[in-house]
């Protein structure tokens, strides 16, 4: 089984440097790209068939075909890489800035020369320091060595990379909010249209892209689109890093083949429940997800077959709940995150998020009503896409709307004993 995103990555070890980077291959697809134009890089994007990999899975060569191309288009343009990584749960684009940062700068410089971008900046999440000492190495090896600024390996391409860490918030992962942070603004998000390919960091044409889809480029290059394509088990072209946490045996992440079943991913990769427990239900990808339950174990994991169920793909890192963990404490906890990470710049998020956060902590504490059910109900129904000016309030009410549907008997069982069961 092949695995490109994580061949070079050596647990418990430092990362290649980067005379042994270019040893394996390194910077072969960047030079590679560098011999056809920007627009033949977008077409073989695009029929490789790469989608986003932090959550959204929007078609990476159809956003590239957004930008503004050729030598009347507005400059500078940019790139901006999203390292925030601050999904509950996920935790799987830390493995690929740790373990293999020139893998990120060569990718990124790809991607940055098929849009014609001027600069490129790495966002990176202020608490992932380790990546950023790394990537700072990286950054200054690869600058030395002529991959990285004027003249690009002996090429007419100049590029300047910028490595910024973020001083935090979730918001910073939705792409207009992460684009005002890096101005310095406050990171809220900003209307659409007009969308960050066309206006975007200062104003000037921008593409964000998450690390793993980043990383994926210079494998599409160097071994071309019907080989990336070859790698997935669906339609949809690659490998996917994939994670678990909660109560199984071996928590973590593993890079497979995309459409890897879940009951595979759950038994075989994550070694099944620890002794004990018993599998009730699990986020697929992140907080901001909908449950999978026992009934879903034969569903292929990647971008089509979830939103069949009710849910979708999100980031691939499972969140897993046992029948120790009560439910109605995860939903507390998670929302309560939510409403703390509101940038509160539109009322169903900044008001409602807390109201259903107080109303789940009742319901755990003991206090709860029957009417706090029809109260999260009428949250559900409300706090939805089109109703609010970014989708962190929609995305926080994804597994609260599953629960309420899937284990309602133990938000039921709350308020009847006054307590919660599981204390």
């Amino acid at each position: 089984m092949e695995r490109p995103l994580t061949e070079n990555i050596r647990p418990g070890e430092p990362p290649l440097g980067l005379r042994e980077y270019v040893e394996r291959g390194g910077y072969e697809g960047l030079r590679l790209a560098l011999q056809r134009t920007p627009l033949e890089i977008q077409r073989e994007v695009t029929e490789s068939g790469l989608r986003g990999r932090g959550g959204a899975g929007f078609p990476t060569g159809q956003k590239w075909s957004f930008v503004p191309m050729g030598p009347d288009a507005r400059r500078p343009k940019y790139l901006v890489v999203n390292g925030d990584e601050m999904e509950p749960g996920t935790m799987k684009d830390r493995l690929l800035l740790e373990g293999d940062p020139h893998a990120l700068i060569e990718s990124t410089i790809i991607a940055s020369y098929a849009i014609e971008a001027d600069a490129a900046y790495i966002f990176l999440r202020w608490e992932y320091s380790t990546a950023a000492e790394r990537l700072k190495a990286a950054l200054a090896e690869a600058y030395d060595a002529g991959y990285v600024g004027r003249a690009i390996m002996g090429s007419g391409y100049s590029l300047e990379v910028h490595l910024h860490r973020s001083a935090g918030r979730y918001m910073c992962g939705e792409e207009s909010g992460l684009l005002n942070a890096l101005e310095g603004k406050r990171a809220i998000p900003r209307s659409k249209p007009p969308f960050p390919q066309a206006v975007g960091l200062w104003g000037q044409p921008t593409v964000v892209q998450n690390v793993e889809t980043i990383c994926n480029l210079r494998h599409i290059i160097r071994h071309g689109a019907e080989w990336f394509k070859g790698l997935s088990l669906t339609g949809e072209g690659g490998t996917k890093l994939y994670g678990a946490s909660g109560k199984v045996r071996h928590p973590g992440v593993w890079e497979l083949p995309l459409g890897t079943p879940l009951g595979e991913l759950l038994h075989d990769h994550a070694g099944g429940m620890l002794p004990g427990h018993r599998f009730r239900g699990l986020l697929p990808g992140g907080a901001s997800t909908a449950f999978m339950t026992p009934d879903h174990l034969d569903v292929a994991m990647d971008f089509t077959a979830p939103q069949r169920v009710g849910t979708r793909l999100g980031t691939g890192t499972m969140i897993v709940l046992d029948d120790r963990t009560c439910p109605v404490g995860l939903m507390h906890n998670l929302l309560r995150f939510f409403a703390r990470e509101s940038c509160g710049y539109c009322t169903p998020c900044r008001e409602g998020l807390p109201w259903v956060a107080r109303t789940l902590a009742a319901i755990e504490a003991g206090d709860g009503r029957e009417s706090d059910l029809d109260i999260l109900d009428h949250h559900v129904r409300m706090i939805r896409a089109g109703h609010t000016f970014c989708p962190l309030a929609p995305g926080a009410m994804a597994p609260l709307e599953s629960a309420l549907v899937h284990f309602r008997q133990d938000f039921e069982q709350h308020i009847r004993m006054g307590a919660c069961p599981w204390r």
